[in-house]
């Protein structure tokens, strides 16, 4: 891979999927790429408005109740499985692998619900704080048929802060991203396959963090590689 329109100043932090922190129940079981609940390490402190980023998995026909205590975004991403949810308003709905489930409020908390009686669903919760945060509940189509390129996972009029896309990619197959602003940071999460970014090797469920990187080029190491990449200010 060329490095030639890397950084050299760019501060690099991985996440290796192995040193994630975890929380297990009988129905339940949660990795933490961040600091999260009763798991605390002074190495896994937030990226900038990225406070969350939890790899669950729920048990058939079990349910799971989620708060939020501050002006937050949440982006719940389906990857075996749909999943029911509902709001403290009383909202329901269904987000299936393909659709990713925005929810933002100040405050008050949601339930996402396995609705199979046999099998277990999988899902990414990813959460972003933001202080002007609207009430608001929206699930948006992903096509990842569309391969090698990102995908935003936000409208075209969105007006937040933090950026994230998903994409898809063959093996081989190389790209870029610039980062928006020179104060922000990237931080890339693999969920499928293998990556190598600024030449280190990412493989299914590590992350990489990023900061004053400007543009950074990546390459998929493997077919059918899935990429999820967010931005924000630090």
């Amino acid at each position: 891979m060329s490095t030639q329109v890397m950084t050299d100043s760019a501060e690099a932090r991985i996440y290796l999927s192995g040193q994630r922190g975890y929380t297990g129940l009988d129905w339940f079981r949660s990795w933490h790429t961040f600091n999260f609940g009763t798991y605390q390490a002074e190495e896994r402190t937030p990226l900038g408005a990225l406070q969350v980023l939890n790899d669950d998995t729920l048990a058939p026909e079990a349910s799971l109740g989620m708060t939020l205590e501050q002006g937050t975004e949440a982006m719940i991403i389906p990857l075996a499985g749909g999943l029911h949810y509902r709001l403290t308003t009383g909202q329901t709905g269904f987000a299936s692998p393909g659709e990713i489930l925005h929810l933002s409020a100040q405050a008050g908390g949601y339930e996402l619900m396995n609705p199979y009686p046999n099998t277990l669903i999988n899902f990414l919760q990813v959460w972003v704080t933001n202080p002007e945060a609207q009430e608001q509940t929206l699930t948006q189509p992903v096509d990842l048929t569309v391969m090698n390129t990102f995908h935003s996972l936000h409208q075209a009029d969105y007006s937040g802060k933090t950026r994230a896309f998903m994409g898809k990619y063959e093996g081989r197959t190389q790209s870029c991203y610039s980062v928006s602003q020179p104060d922000c940071s990237l931080f890339f999460f693999v969920i499928e396959g293998a990556f190598e970014v600024q030449d280190r090797l990412l493989e299914s469920r590590d992350g990489l963090s990023l900061k004053q990187c400007g543009v950074v080029e990546f390459e998929a190491l493997s077919s059918h590689a899935l990429l999820l990449m967010i931005e924000t200010e630090d």
